[in-house]
Parts: C-alpha cells; structure tokens; sequence
C-alpha cells in the first residue's frame, strides 16, 4: 500500500496526473514483451537480425521485424544496409538516445530477479 507522503504519486492532483501520463509514455515507447529484450541483445553485441532472434528466445522473424521497425522510429536504433557485400548484410546499432534506458533496464532487472526469487520459494 502506498501513503501519502510516497514519492511515487505527488499530493496535488494536477502533478500526479503528470507523474501517471509521463509512466504512461515510457511504458507505451518500452512496453510489450519483446522490446526491451532486444534492447539488451543490441548490447550484447547481436546486431544482425538471426543473431538477434536467436537470442531473443520465442520471437518471430515477423514480430522481429516489425519491433526493429518501431525501435527505429522511436530513435532507439539505427540500422545500416551495406550494399557492396554479397548478399547485402544488414546490422542494427543502439543509438545514442538509447542509452538513457540503462538505469531503466538495470532496475527492472534487480526486481525481476527478486520477483522470481520471491515465486520460485513458494
């Protein structure tokens, strides 16, 4: 249960309907099963697309395809056709902006793995 002197919610209703609309749109731009998860395989170094799917476990190559899309609109990542090599090669990179999702990711983690630890001790 949350009190009122959380900062989680500010008192007034003006800025808690702030705080609820800014949750909203990151949890619009990073929300769904399979985009931050690409995120990270981008920061292992997995910037061809099989090397992505292989290791994001349980996606298609169409869903796949469609979030590299969204990521890309989003200004998350980059992608780079190289036209002189046979076949032509495609890679995505993170972008810059990207980066201002590491505390995001890093915190969501620590939870996840106390969540699981918490489910699994049952």
């Amino acid at each position: 249960m949350v009190n009122k002197t959380s900062k989680i919610c500010a008192p007034s209703d003006e800025a808690c309907k702030i705080f609820l609309r800014s949750v909203g749109d990151a949890l619009y731009v990073v929300g769904g099963k399979w985009r931050l998860q690409i995120i990270i395989a981008l920061y292992n170094g997995n910037n061809r697309f099989n090397q992505i799917q292989r290791t994001v476990e349980g996606i298609s190559a169409r869903v796949l395809s469609n979030e590299l899309k969204e990521l890309e609109l989003i200004g998350f990542i980059s992608r780079e056709v190289d036209a002189g090599s046979t076949p032509v090669t495609v890679s995505y990179q993170l972008t810059p902006y990207c980066n201002t999702l590491e505390e995001v990711i890093m915190a969501l983690s620590r939870w996840g793995m106390k969540h699981r630890k918490k489910m699994t001790a049952k």
